[in-house]
């Protein structure tokens, strides 16, 4: 018993040493790194990414819904996986950012397909992804159908289904005017108008991919992370996740004063501490 708490104990040892190299980087900010680059597609939009090469497991991250690749838990990523030498890839969706084409014109379809085509063709070998809000309900839908280039999962705030369930939760009367209207305007603290104007036709289309309605078959390591402080998709999204994943090997990290973004500094520090333990353990396993 002794000998096996000296081996957790220098184990712990030996991680906390990697997250000290990591600190300052998500402590003081990050520049970008690396330079953008464009995907050219048959009949798809042009997307815009930035790429690390590295060793394995490399670290996808997801944005959000009308988020891009800019944002502080992308860049810090990118440092950290920098910091020990592992791949890294963020993008812009379609219609997002750098991407091409509109917003306007494209779907939780779409966007899944932006993640296959990562997957598929921009990064080599087993990925640890890591998504935001929408993102990590695109996280889940990617998994489902590449689980052999999936080495495991992070979700920051996952909103998987939400704006269905949040359309569905409203009352008779209002989603009689959105269907009469063709739009629904969807309320958000993130940018100036106060909503986010979603067409029918998108909330139809994103039934189509709704995941919490029968088990979740994953097997690999998951990490689901939500303040309880998020008034944009309540942790219990998050609950409702872990209940229908299947792995066995699966967390729920619960911040009391986190918010939706997750990006004040300690929430930063605990998202790339996640990332870091994952790599070791895939490591280690490996």
């Amino acid at each position: 018993m002794a000998s096996t708490m000296l081996r957790n104990y220098c184990k712990l040892l030996q991680i906390n040493a990697r997250k000290c190299t990591v600190l300052p980087y998500t402590a003081t900010g990050v520049r970008h790194k690396t330079t953008i680059q464009y995907a050219a597609r048959p009949d798809m939009a042009k997307l815009a990414y930035r790429k690390l090469p590295g060793k394995s497991p490399g670290v996808v991250f997801l944005p959000g819904f009308a988020s891009i690749m800019g944002g502080q838990k992308a860049e810090a990523l990118e440092e950290f996986c920098k910091s020990l030498g592992h791949s890294y890839l963020r993008f812009d969706y379609s219609g997002c950012g750098s991407s091409e084409g509109e917003m306007k014109n494209y779907n939780i379809g779409a966007w899944k397909r932006d993640v296959l085509y990562i997957l598929d063709e921009l990064v080599e070998g087993p990925q640890i992804l890591v998504g935001s809000s929408m993102g990590g309900w695109l996280m889940l839908l990617a998994a489902l159908s590449r689980p052999e280039k999936i080495a495991a999962l992070v979700g920051i705030s996952t909103a998987a289904d939400y704006f269905v369930t949040a359309f569905h939760a409203l009352p008779i009367e209002t989603k009689k005017q959105v269907e009469e209207q063709g739009f629904w305007k969807f309320p958000t603290k993130h940018n100036e108008e106060g909503f986010y104007t979603l067409s029918l036709d998108f909330l139809k289309e994103a039934e189509n991919h709704c995941i919490l309605h029968s088990p979740i078959p994953l097997s690999c390591p998951v990490r689901l992370i939500h303040g309880i402080k998020d008034s944009d998709v309540p942790w219990h999204v998050s609950m409702q996740v872990a209940e229908r994943v299947l792995s066995n090997d699966l967390d729920v990290i619960l911040r009391k004063n986190g918010q939706h973004r997750m990006s004040e500094k300690d929430d930063i520090k605990l998202i790339v501490y996640t990332v870091d333990d994952l790599i070791d353990k895939l490591t280690t396993l490996g």
